[in-house]
């Protein structure tokens, strides 16, 4: 990728798409005809299944007022107290909290190149799939990984942070 390819990206997936070229990630982010705010909408208009989403919920530590950041299945829901018990206590994190803390709006929060870097737990049925694909730091970006990739990329651990699938 290319000086001009970045700049004509807004600001947001210009800062994932540097780290992931620094990081030596084989995929850029790529911009998407519709917005894809919500996990079942990237799905649709990538063509995948909802659980090849890799969604970015942030949540705000109640104890010191960190963001914790749980990379989960777009088919799953986060599980506040599986993740309460591994990183303390947590509430909700309303937009401006998550706009300040990752410099990315609510419906574009990647997993990677936050504004600081936050507590970060990934959901283990993401390694359900081969390929999975990320907010880019955008509404309308993403980016193309394996669940592996998001390891390397974000330093996080795995962990079991999602309910139990209603059969």
């Amino acid at each position: 990728m290319c000086g001009a390819e970045l700049t004509s990206m807004p600001e947001g997936m210009q800062r994932v798409a540097r780290l992931l070229q620094e990081q030596g990630h084989p995929h850029g982010p790529v911009m998407l005809d519709d917005a894809a705010r919500t996990a079942q909408q990237a799905a649709d208009a990538l063509g995948i299944a909802l659980g090849q989403i890799a969604k970015s919920i942030i949540f705000r530590r109640k104890a010191d007022d960190a963001a914790v950041l749980v990379i989960t299945s777009g088919d799953r829901r986060v599980d506040e107290k599986k993740v309460d018990a591994i990183v303390g206590e947590t509430g909700r994190a309303d937009a401006d909290f998550v706009k300040a803390r990752t410099g990315f709006s609510i419906g574009g929060v990647s997993p990677v190149a936050h504004a600081h870097p936050p507590v970060t737990l990934i959901d283990r049925d993401l390694f359900r799939f081969d390929e999975i694909w990320a907010a880019a730091g955008h509404p309308h970006g993403v980016f193309r990984l394996h669940p592996r990739d998001l390891e390397r990329l974000t330093g996080a651990p795995v962990a079991d942070v999602v309910q139990v699938p209603v059969a």
